[in-house]
């Protein structure tokens, strides 16, 4: 880690001992009105919360928890055959008060102190851009953050995460069963199916997020199944 990334230590008791090697991130919100109320819950012991990194709206950067421990961000989740997102995962918090406190676009300064914080995280533990993922992406009957506003293309630009394809054709799979096993494949959660495709279109087509299954998100799936399969997604 290079220590400048990091502008201040404030070490959460909440963590244990990694079970796999780190080959992912998630982003989060912090869904709290404020960031020093957020701070304060990821190091309550009796919250049982944390991250490794919380990211103020001015920038500032916090370490919670050193990346070698299993921080306790992702809570019950999943993604790609990984049922212990904790242990495989660095998690970063991003301030905002989310959905339930007023929602809002993340500022320019807190974003421009992600980029080089996940860039580093990223190469270090040789993490492929498909394996870059928020939180509704590994618990989508649970969690809607970072949510639809998160400028997901701003971070793909700088290859740290999968770019939303460039589509030329809308696709109907045969039947909603075909999406579903295709949509697992990808790596979501299927057992809540409509909160599986909310998620889907909240990170890869967030003008609409209805649960509904159609043509375009069919297409995105396909084509981002696709890319995976030639080895485009690191």
């Amino acid at each position: 880690m290079r220590r400048w990334l990091v502008h201040r230590e404030v070490p959460s008791p909440n963590w244990n001992e990694r079970k796999l090697p780190v080959s992912m991130v998630v982003l989060h919100y912090t869904g709290m009105e404020t960031g020093r109320a957020a701070l304060d819950r990821l190091c309550d012991p009796a919250a049982e919360v944390s991250a490794h990194y919380m990211i103020d709206e001015d920038g500032t950067v916090t370490g919670l928890v050193d990346e070698d421990k299993r921080a306790w961000h992702a809570g019950r989740s999943s993604w790609r055959g990984i049922t212990d997102v904790n242990s495989a995962s660095v998690g970063i918090e991003l301030v905002n008060p989310g959905h339930e406190f007023g929602y809002r676009p993340f500022p320019d300064a807190q974003i421009e102190a992600l980029l080089p914080l996940l860039a580093d995280i990223v190469k270090r533990h040789n993490i492929p851009r498909a394996n870059v993922v928020g939180h509704s992406d590994v618990a989508p009957a649970r969690k809607d953050d970072p949510g639809e506003l998160f400028p997901w293309e701003l971070l793909a630009r700088h290859r740290l995460c999968l770019p939303t394809p460039k589509l030329t054709m809308r696709l109907l799979y045969d039947n909603e069963a075909a999406f579903f096993l295709a949509l697992e494949r990808f790596g979501y959660d299927i057992s809540d199916q409509a909160a599986a495709v909310r998620a889907f279109q909240r990170r890869w087509r967030p003008q609409r997020i209805d649960g509904q299954v159609d043509g375009q998100i069919g297409a995105l799936l396909f084509e981002l199944l696709l890319e995976r399969d030639l080895g485009h997604a690191r």
